[in-house]
């Protein structure tokens, strides 16, 4: 009986979320029906406008439709997930963590021991083809350079999908009110996108819980709709679906036909989001949806438009899906096509945060202000640069072009692009990670790149119809993600080289040649390993340092998340009197980066129960796994409850410290806005009393103590960057414009990382890469 409820509940959770899914996956997809075949034969000379065109543009539709979301997608493409994550970065970093694709030497075997870094069931055994691809380093470039840019087709979606659903919706009122001037429909439609734009810092888990009733009212009104005009004007349409009627239509139109095909495209744009947003629910969620629901909808639908239009061929390329709707229920479709539209536009400017996010994770993007709109619904973000960037750029290409059908080309290559890269990554996740045979690699490569080919060649023959704007576009992000990770990694390279000699710390002696102050200071870097060399530049520049140093590198890794057990990794560096430590904070590219709550604490709690650890020897049980001096400190029940704690508020503190309330008054005044969370509480530890320590174990426990009451202090790298003297021009252009552009107009480090101000020390590098 408990299995036949667990069955029972799972069933009724997919469901449920299968549900949910109709209003962020597949509102892109369900609004299409709006603009496909005015789009296709936007391109059909007048003499190809017949039943018989119309028959083979909907067997087009039906296959289209078939093969890329239904067979590509939900039977295929979605086994490929990392994790329960999908979209091409996160194929990407499958193929990080499985053939060593990433450019920076970073790697650690103890991220290779977290649970979700391999997938469960296949091995990760070395084969020759996987060798000899890691060996070219122009490969792997190769590689991160097409991901990319279907990552920047990605976030083009932002910018046009936005744009076509919003026009395309309100071009019904063109249809109704013939007077209607252009330039008012215009205004209409920007005045919409600006506020749809300007809403988007509230988040959308607000109204998210009317988008799945939109979407699924709009999907049973254009199926009901479809019924309707099939048994109304041509019942015999159902032909269309052999695909005899597309091979006619190639027949007779031959290049003209060709190029119809891009506009035809549209009908399976949004595909992508069935991928993008699996983490969000479930593959059998949203394999239920799609084959149950939205499918046989759009079928419907589109198999309607086609019989209206085959016995009013005067309809075509003129608002046909808003001429097939009968008087009497326009203004409710009317209404509800603009709901489904700012719905599907929502979906979409989201989605673009979140590709912006990983691709900021994985060191391709510069660093930007990410805000979590929602503390219960994990993953949505609101970026406001991107975000009134987005928006210039949607008004932008609807005043700029004023036409669905040249909004629609440029949607279209967008579309294609990133089906065939993922039809790629595909092919390379089947050898790489699912360890099966080159052969059957082969076979999506065989199945769909043909037709995908097919679809990109029209496309691009209409560049000067629209279609470079997807390509522009792309280009200047694809400039500003490559330049930023080129600059990036060869300052990280630089600094590997210029590593401090551990021989050179050891000849300082404990108090490294300098005096040794209370409390802790937390040395940011980059490296994973060795002693950086921002660290010698503060043993040079200032006459003291704090009793204990820990070195902190946030690292991110090729995974959608790190547990919070797992999430840090400590170590020692140098011998137990020099009280030096490294501590890696390690996050996935799905990770909610909590740099603020409680930082202090856990940093100092894992650094003690590492010492524990030490002294206790391998054969604890506590101790997970080590890499060197590293060790992976799990929060456990144990976690922490081996320090008396106590809580005092910053009045109470201030008080023990003989300030009077006006003191305090004015120094909370001042210090309360620069960083809140770190001065309204404050633990103090103790060791337990009555119990049995080591003297050399329990000094060190007291002195990390003390050292954690005196005060923390963040030392942070203000760097300079410049190519040197004898590069070339384009590395010069590249480096000392482009990147120094970039890295003055970012964030900086110390506000994305949360530092209080008046903790802060920053401390001055010149890089010349």
């Amino acid at each position: 009986m408990n299995g036949r409820a667990s069955v029972e509940r799972n069933k009724r959770r997919m469901l449920i979320l299968a549900y949910q899914s109709l209003g962020i996956v597949f509102g892109d997809l369900s609004i299409s029906p709006l603009y496909v075949y005015d789009s296709a034969f936007s391109r059909l000379l007048h003499q190809h406008r017949n039943e018989e065109s119309i028959l083979g543009v909907l067997s087009l539709i039906f296959w289209s439709l078939t093969l890329f979301p239904l067979l590509k997608y939900v039977v295929i493409l979605l086994n490929a997930d990392d994790n329960g994550e999908g979209g091409t970065l996160a194929l990407y970093s499958l193929l990080r963590r499985h053939a060593k694709f990433s450019l920076l030497p970073n790697y650690q075997v103890a991220d290779e021991e977290l649970q979700a870094y391999h997938r469960p069931g296949y091995s990760s055994l070395p084969s020759p083809f996987r060798r000899f691809l890691e060996k070219h380093k122009k490969f792997r470039t190769s590689v991160l350079l097409v991901v990319l840019f279907a990552a920047c087709m990605v976030i083009g979606d932002g910018v046009f999908t936005p744009a076509l659903s919003v026009f395309s919706s309100f071009q019904g009122l063109k249809v109704h009110n013939k007077n209607l001037g252009h330039g008012a429909l215009l205004s209409i439609i920007c005045i919409v996108l600006v506020g749809l734009f300007a809403l988007q810092h509230r988040g959308n888990h607000k109204i998210s819980f009317m988008f799945a009733p939109i979407v699924t009212l709009w999907l049973l009104s254009i199926a009901a709709l479809g019924v309707y005009n099939i048994i109304k004007w041509n019942p015999d349409v159902y032909r269309g679906l052999s695909p005899y009627y597309a091979y006619k239509l190639f027949k007779e139109t031959r290049k003209t036909g060709w190029l119809s095909i891009g506009g035809l495209l549209l009908c399976i744009a949004g595909t992508e989001a069935m991928f993008v947003n699996l983490g969000h629910f479930s593959t059998a969620s949203i394999r239920v949806a799609f084959s149950w629901f939205v499918y046989p909808c759009l079928v419907l639908q589109y198999m309607g438009q086609a019989a209206f239009l085959s016995k009013n061929v005067s309809a075509l390329a003129k608002n046909s899906f808003y001429q097939s709707i009968p008087d009497q229920l326009f203004w409710p479709m009317f209404v509800l096509a603009i709901l489904t539209a700012v719905t599907a536009s929502q979906a979409v400017i989201s989605a673009t945060f979140s590709i912006l996010k990983q691709c900021q994770a994985i060191g391709c993007f510069p660093r930007v202000k990410i805000v979590h709109t929602s503390r219960w619904i994990r993953g949505q973000i609101y970026i406001p640069e991107i975000n009134w960037i987005l928006m210039i750029l949607c008004v932008a290409v609807t005043v700029g072009f004023q036409d669905t059908i040249l909004i629609g080309n440029a949607y279209g290559l967008a579309c294609i692009s990133v089906t065939l890269v993922n039809t790629w990554l595909l092919s390379l996740v089947i050898i790489f990670v699912w360890h099966r045979n080159i052969l059957l690699a082969i076979l999506p490569l065989l199945l769909f790149t043909p037709i995908e080919l097919i679809y990109l060649s029209s496309s691009l023959a209409k560049v000067s119809r629209g279609g470079w704007a997807p390509l522009a576009l792309a280009t200047v992000f694809l400039f500003v993600m490559y330049v930023w990770h080129y600059g990036s990694r060869r300052k990280y390279l630089l600094e590997v080289q210029n590593k401090v000699p551990m021989k050179w710390i050891l000849a300082l002696g404990p108090t490294l040649g300098i005096l040794r102050v209370p409390g802790i200071g937390l040395i940011y870097t980059e490296l994973v390993s060795g002693v950086p060399s921002i660290f010698t530049q503060f043993l040079t520049n200032l006459p003291a340092i704090h009793q204990v140093v820990v070195f902190v590198c946030i690292k991110s890794l090729p995974i959608p998340r790190v547990p919070d057990k797992d999430r840090y990794l400590v170590g020692r560096v140098g011998p137990k009197s020099y009280r030096m430590y490294r501590c890696i904070i390690r996050y996935g590219y799905k990770d909610v980066n909590k740099y603020v709550d409680d930082f202090e604490d856990n940093l100092v709690m894992s650094i003690a129960e590492f010492i524990r650890m030490e002294a206790e020897g391998v054969s604890s049980p506590d101790r997970s796994s080590f890499e060197g001096r590293m060790a992976v400190i799990r929060k456990s029940d144990k976690f922490g409850t081996r320090l008396v704690t106590s809580d005092s508020s910053d009045k109470e503190r201030s008080s023990k410290a003989g300030k009077s309330s006006a003191c305090y008054r004015l120094q909370s005044k001042y210090e309360v806005d620069e960083s809140p969370k770190f001065i309204q509480r404050h633990t103090r530890y103790q060791l337990p009393c009555g119990e049995c320590l080591d003297e050399e174990l329990k000094e060190e426990l007291v002195e990390l103590l003390e050292a954690k009451e005196a005060g923390v202090a963040y030392v942070v790298g203000h760097s300079y960057i410049k190519a040197r003297k004898h590069s070339s021009r384009l590395k010069r252009f590249v480096i000392n414009v482009v990147y120094s552009f970039l890295r003055k107009n970012c964030r900086a480090p110390s506000v994305v990382l949360h530092i209080p101000q008046i903790s802060l020390i920053e401390v001055g590098m010149v890089y010349s890469l």
